[in-house]
């Protein structure tokens, strides 16, 4: 074989080269193609479309017509207006989260360190939920909850309920909302604790720390993880859920700021403006929270 033929061959190869490494640089970028597409058709322009809402005012004596005049007085008014219903939100989703992780981290500890053969089992009722309708399962637990179901009567027959039922409260709301969002704040914890090996928390006894400090200085610290992840997917929708509220509360003193923005999108005539800017105004509240939170909790190793 002559010198041109062997130049010849390996400027081939080294073309042929390129072109592999050229595909393995655009592969990945062609797999994003589908995620973004349906980002932008499904996420992106419904929020543009929702902000451009958000600003306009409806014509006077015209309800349901629009027009755009940056109107972004829509923000102050709804915030005057249903302020209660917003910091009603926050506060059900906060006492949500912290019930959820009460019930949570024991059930998900158990799962991970004592179910033994149980596991699955266990981990099939956790999940179970999730193949009924969300509706189902608060209507359900309402008739749980119900004044003659077995909690309300059990209660007013050890006089422990003062106001003589548990329906149209908080706390049928809050117990609806940690009910519902439950696996949610358990999963994420079972998951962290899965990875951890027995014998480190083994060796806080070991070295003569009780239960209760080798919890605190070693099982919790490295379950961190999935507790901060189980905080976010758990308070998150339940400060935007309304369905909760709507069938467990009553219409005043536990409306929350989801059912204000249904009603505005579909029972008042005109509400879409105002039902626009609570959306808007609910989703900010939340990422500072939620940047806030990151912030000082860190996301390394969140999932």
């Amino acid at each position: 074989m002559t010198a041109l033929a062997q130049a010849q061959i390996a400027n081939t190869t080294a073309v042929e080269g390129d072109h592999r490494v050229k595909g393995r640089r655009i592969t990945p970028y062609l797999l994003l193609i589908p995620g973004l597409l349906w980002l932008v058709m499904f996420f992106v322009v419904p929020m543009v479309q929702l902000a451009i809402v958000s600003i306009e005012s409806k014509f006077p004596g015209y309800p349901g017509y629009y027009y755009l005049d940056w109107n972004v007085f829509n923000y102050a008014n709804a915030l005057s207006e249903f302020w209660p219903q917003l910091l009603r939100s926050f506060l059900f989703a906060g006492l949500a989260t912290i019930m959820a992780f009460l019930i949570g981290y024991p059930l998900a500890y158990a799962m991970a360190f004592k179910a033994g053969r149980w596991r699955n089992v266990m981990m099939i009722c956790v999940v179970a939920p999730f193949f009924t309708s969300f509706i189902l399962r608060t209507i359900a637990w309402r008739q749980i909850l119900a004044d003659e179901g077995p909690i309300a009567s059990t209660l007013n027959a050890l006089h422990l309920l003062p106001g003589g039922h548990i329906t149209e409260t908080w706390v049928a709301v809050v117990a609806g909302l940690t009910y519902n969002f439950l696996p949610f704040m358990t999963l994420p914890i079972y998951s962290s604790l899965e990875r951890v090996d027995p014998k480190v928390i083994e060796a806080g006894g070991d070295l003569y720390a009780n239960g209760l400090t080798t919890f605190r200085r070693v099982t919790l610290p490295m379950s961190m993880p999935g507790v901060l992840a189980g905080t976010l997917m758990t308070f998150i929708p339940a400060a935007g859920d309304y369905v909760n509220a709507d069938l467990l509360g009553s219409d005043i003193d536990t409306k929350m700021v989801g059912n204000v923005i249904e009603s505005q999108f579909f029972r008042v005539p005109g509400g879409f403006p105002t039902a626009a800017a609570l959306s808007f105004t609910l989703m900010a509240i939340i990422l500072l929270m939620l940047f806030a939170y990151t912030r000082r909790f860190g996301t390394e190793e969140l999932l």
